[in-house]
């Protein structure tokens, strides 16, 4: 998730005269780009997501946005096109191709992606959503930087084993992983505070992960589990998208196409990063008085590791504070920070360490990985903002 490649235009100038510069684009109400970096095995659900949108596009969805799409076609080849209704149907205008796509893995290569997106689209709000693999807010160094022969398999991995598949925050390698703090940084470089990020991707619907882009982001939308390589239904909930954005019109329409799928597994939440400190406040003065010393496997898990690495926020401040008063304002704040979220009867994990579908028997909308004994999370989440904000 870190690299993309600078494409340079340059200006020609003969003896004779000077081109003229372009005309700047005007500026419109809102522009949102579907972003789809390289991700190895989801290449075809990407090109099926592009086309679910374009149903949208096609019957008049975008409510007066632009929509761009970044879409790598391979490992260092992109287009950056748009999708516009002409008659009754979509069609795409290519804005520009990378022969050496910029490094989406660098903040450097977000600013210049992030930047050709502002310059051919400027508006007055941006939406991001970006398709592709997940793990929350692990580090990408931490999830590839084990010993091959001790390390634990990722979901991922298990696609040659006849499960469904599932879908990191980039590719399948470490040389394809962008992390949190560097997307942070890069949207930040490039001027362009994000009104919400979608995250089709699997785990992101996380504390940590909201409260690291809480300065460049109003709204997260995610799942707090794996998400089946489907993705999102953007033929179902893409015009709640646009214009004035319906958050809980997208998780309703999330859970409805999930709910009567051939996988019926779906986790979702819409979380309000403007509520995130206020939550941060009160989860410090929980930890200042309490220490989770409970059966770490009764609380609610959301993901098929073992240990398990991402658990139910709300069923985690439960078991954590015993005074009432104060486990009643965490709830009240949690509830703030995620007004909407739904969930299908059981989340599905890949990983083969149990059943493959897992009940859920209480839900808030976001994962933490607080109590995780996990090898991967035990030291690197005491380097994530929230861990710092609440500790």
């Amino acid at each position: 998730m870190r690299r993309l490649t600078a494409c340079l235009l340059l200006l020609a100038t003969t003896a004779c005269r000077t081109e003229p510069a372009p005309e700047p684009a005007p500026q419109g109400r809102q522009t949102v780009l579907m972003y789809l970096p390289w991700s190895g095995n989801l290449t075809g659900y990407f090109r099926q997501n592009i086309a679910d949108m374009e149903q949208v596009v096609a019957r008049g969805g975008l409510d007066g946005a632009r929509l761009l799409v970044y879409f790598m076609e391979s490992a260092s080849t992109a287009t950056l096109f748009e999708l516009t209704a002409r008659d009754g149907a979509c069609e795409r205008r290519e804005a520009a191709r990378y022969d050496r796509a910029p490094d989406f893995t660098t903040a450097e290569g977000l600013r210049t992606i992030f930047g050709a997106v502002k310059r051919e689209a400027p508006a007055d709000r941006y939406g991001l959503i970006i398709g592709c693999h997940g793990m929350a807010w692990l580090p990408a160094d931490e999830a590839a930087g084990r010993a091959a022969g001790a390390r634990e398999r990722e979901y991922w991995e298990y696609e040659a084993e006849g499960r469904p598949l599932t879908r990191w925050f980039g590719g399948t390698s470490a040389a394809h992983r962008t992390d949190i703090a560097t997307l942070a940084e890069g949207i930040s470089l490039a001027g362009m505070p994000m009104e919400y990020i979608l995250f089709d991707d699997c785990y992101m619907a996380s504390v940590e992960v909201a409260y690291e882009l809480r300065g460049v982001a109003q709204h997260l939308i995610g799942s707090t589990s794996e998400i089946m390589a489907y993705g999102f239904p953007y033929a179902e909930l893409g015009q709640h998208l646009f214009g004035e954005v319906d958050y809980e019109a997208v998780c309703e329409a999330f859970h409805r196409f999930y709910a009567s799928y051939q996988y019926p597994y779906g986790t979702i939440g819409a979380i309000d990063c403007a509520q995130l400190e206020a939550l941060a406040d009160v989860m410090r003065r929980i930890n200042e008085r309490y220490a989770f010393t409970g059966d770490e496997n009764a609380l609610q898990r959301l993901d098929g590791y073992s240990p398990v690495r991402f658990f139910d926020m709300g069923d985690y401040v439960a078991q954590l504070c015993p005074d009432a008063a104060l486990a009643a304002e965490a709830q009240e704040r949690l509830r703030a920070a995620v007004p909407h979220h739904r969930h299908t009867e059981y989340y599905y994990s890949a990983t083969p360490g149990g059943s493959g579908a897992y009940p859920i028997r209480t839900f808030s909308g976001i994962t933490t990985s607080d109590p995780s004994t996990a090898p991967l999370t035990v030291d690197a989440k005491r380097r994530t903002a929230w861990w710092r904000a609440t500790h």
